[in-house]
């Protein structure tokens, strides 16, 4: 049986970040200077891309706090 930790690391645009995050660019940007969002990797001078493991613990880390149980945003 496979599990989602077997699949190979897959990295993201920011487009795609912003859109599963529900945050603009600017604030996704704010919140990396403040160590409180995943940053990319520089891929080449051009290109930047997210871990889509880093966001999808992201989004569980938030969507913890709106529950009650810690929030860090």
């Amino acid at each position: 049986m496979s599990t989602e930790s077997d699949a190979p690391e897959r990295f993201v645009k920011l487009d795609e970040v912003k859109h599963r995050v529900g945050l603009g660019k600017s604030m996704i940007y704010r919140l990396i200077a403040e160590g409180k969002f995943p940053a990319p990797y520089k891929l080449s001078p051009f290109a930047s891309r997210w871990s889509d493991r880093e966001i999808a613990a992201w989004i569980d880390d938030v969507k913890d706090g709106f529950e009650g149980k810690r929030r860090k945003v």
